[in-house]
């Protein structure tokens, strides 16, 4: 494992575990005589003006979390991604082929699950990716907390999977969050997209240069009516892979980055995004179809639909099992891939905006399901090894 990979994983597990407490916190304001002071601090107003009347961007604390806060995580994973494309495990086909096949299987058999139960429905309808992702630093924190049980090369497979799977959801979210479109603004955002190009092209390597430029593609994104958010990732994928002297502005902008979203951008996202009181929760909430799809989709979907690629991909001889792996424990770190969090409050929030039952029924399914895919995962993976069979080599090999 390279020392790159060592620091990515020392800050995902103590980041997950600081998300974790960052949830249970919202969780246990939400239902406490503090939930209405809660609510208060969601929706505090906040006004941004450029210039007098030129630019005004006025939204409530959750809003800004979201489209400006989240930013930020989506540019930390945008460079994630290229990293990993340009040169890290997913720079070459056959390290690529099975933990990208196991990304989208683990992405279309939870859609699938989900929209099977909420099909006559078409505004729960529109949660269909809710249960399609995969929240990359609780998953790293429990396999880092389970030490050896679970060999190095599952824990870049896993990572590889994550990484995959954002990027899914960043273009699912591109294709089927957006609202409606501005002409104007998508030019200038274009704009923005040539200057970040030819700044990459030109070898600029000050990341502050690319920052600058990716605030006003923000602004431009987010009058546009596409996500904001996806701003960060176009920011990301400019920045230069390599300085002349062989440094790298990416790696660099990663690393410095890195322990601000862990500690701080995914804890407040959590708070914010978290907070759902089970004072008046009755049992049609805990089993509607929306709940019951997306831990559905997170348990059940996630695990077969990773695990069986996995298999089936073996099992042709098209590719092999990570060294040292056998089928449990990628039956454990397929039900890990479960763990949707983050995204998928995320994209959650996008599909039932405004709708106050549709969203304490998504909160309620990714908390539950998230958490009995961890608790199985972990079981699954804490459990001896002895009497497991290795996979079978691929063919020709």
């Amino acid at each position: 494992m390279t020392p790159a990979l060592r620091r990515f994983f020392a800050h995902e597990s103590a980041g997950g575990i600081v998300l974790a407490i960052a949830a249970a916190l919202a969780l246990i304001v939400s239902n406490s005589p503090w939930g209405a002071a809660y609510a208060r601090l969601l929706a505090l107003p906040g006004e941004v003006r450029i210039a007098g009347d030129w630019l005004v961007l006025a939204k409530p604390l959750l809003v800004w979390v979201n489209d400006l806060w989240m930013a930020v995580f989506f540019f930390l994973v945008g460079l994630e991604i290229k990293r990993e494309f340009v040169e890290g495990e997913l720079a070459s086909r056959s390290q690529a082929i099975l933990p990208a096949a196991a990304a989208l299987g683990g992405m279309a058999v939870p859609a699938l699950i989900y929209s099977a139960i909420n099909h006559a429905d078409p505004v729960a309808l529109r949660g269909w990716a809710i249960p399609s992702a995969t929240d990359i630093a609780f998953a790293i924190g429990i396999v880092s907390l389970l030490g050896s049980r679970v060999p190095a090369s599952l824990k870049v497979f896993l990572t590889a999977v994550a990484i995959i799977d954002d990027l899914g959801a960043i273009a699912v979210i591109a294709v089927f969050y957006t609202s409606q479109l501005s002409l104007g603004m998508l030019l200038g955002a274009g704009a923005c997209l040539v200057g970040l190009w030819g700044l990459n092209r030109a070898r600029v390597t000050n990341v502050g240069v690319y920052v600058v430029l990716g605030l006003v593609l923000w602004v431009f994104v987010l009058k546009s009516g596409v996500h904001a958010t996806l701003a960060g990732v176009a920011t990301a994928l400019a920045v230069p892979m390599r300085r002349p002297d062989g440094g790298s502005p990416l790696e660099d902008a990663e690393h410095a980055l890195h322990p601000w979203v862990a500690f701080l951008v995914l804890p407040v996202f959590a708070f914010t995004n978290a907070g759902v009181s089970l004072l008046d929760a009755s049992a049609e909430v805990l089993v509607a179809p929306v709940t019951l799809g997306i831990a559905a989709g997170l348990v059940l979907g996630k695990a077969l639909g990773v695990f069986g690629t996995v298999w089936l991909l073996v099992r042709a001889g098209w590719a092999a099992l990570p060294a040292g792996a056998v089928w449990r424990q990628v039956l454990g770190v397929s039900l890990l891939c479960g763990i949707g969090f983050t995204m998928s409050l995320f994209i959650g929030g996008l599909a039932f905006e405004g709708n106050p039952l549709l969203e304490t029924e998504l909160k309620l399914g990714v908390l539950g399901g998230s958490i009995i895919a961890a608790a199985l995962g972990a079981w699954v993976l804490s459990t001896p090894r002895t009497g497991l069979r290795p996979a079978r080599p691929p063919r020709g090999s």
